[in-house]
């Protein structure tokens, strides 16, 4: 077998130096945008992730492309969060509760509504970071009913507004002071999913699709 050659070994460093950086400058954003919101200077986020200016230029050549960075990889922490649960316990319900919270954990609901107020809403890598998410969850939750652990009238829609309006405030109003009281109410709010149902809910379940129309 043949080994690389010094020249190709440090040739292949930068690579993996730039996708650390870019890794980094995506948690420091995140955080950064969390706490302040999506108007957070550039400058401030490189200094938290210790990359240079330029880097993050380099990599983000603007805000939107980095604000939809950020939501996209939260996005897919959570779905590989509820994939994992679901394929270690085979619990359906199990997997939609380490769904939520980890949603929480992630910040998603100080983070979506950046989707609507700063970039293309239908840009390729968010409609599939989205797209995955709701399949994910659709599929949990059909597989939660059919083992008679959810109550059957509620739908995708309803988990996403509940997740978004218990979890957090809006990015930079003092959302990390809310933490202690998340869990608690989300598991609440999920003991109120378990079948069998004990009272009737008014309206009917809400689609994704109609979430998006309201």
């Amino acid at each position: 077998m043949q080994t690389a050659s010094p020249v190709q070994r440090r040739a292949t460093r930068p690579r993996a130096d730039a996708l650390r950086n870019r890794e980094r400058i995506v948690a420091a954003a995140r955080e950064m945008f969390v706490e302040f919101g999506p108007d957070v200077p550039f400058d401030e986020i490189a200094r938290r992730a210790g990359v240079g200016n330029a880097t993050v230029y380099r990599n983000f050549p603007d805000r939107d492309a980095l604000v939809r960075e950020v939501v996209c990889s939260v996005l897919d922490r959570t779905s590989e969060v509820a994939e994992r649960a679901l394929a270690e316990s085979g619990d359906a319900f199990e997997a939609l509760e380490h769904f939520v919270h980890a949603a929480a954990d992630e910040r998603v609901s100080a983070l979506c509504p950046m989707i609507s107020s700063t970039f293309d809403q239908h840009h390729p890598d968010l409609v599939a970071a989205r797209e995955r998410v709701e399949r994910l969850v659709a599929e949990i939750m059909d597989r939660a009913r059919v083992a008679g652990r959810l109550r059957p009238d509620v739908g995708v829609g309803d988990v996403m507004v509940a997740v978004a309006q218990l979890s957090r405030p809006p990015a930079g109003t003092a959302c990390l002071s809310a933490d202690r009281f998340v869990h608690r109410h989300l598991q609440l709010f999920l003991d109120g999913l378990r079948a069998p149902a004990r009272s009737e809910l008014p309206g009917t379940a809400v689609t994704m699709e109609e979430l998006r129309q309201s």
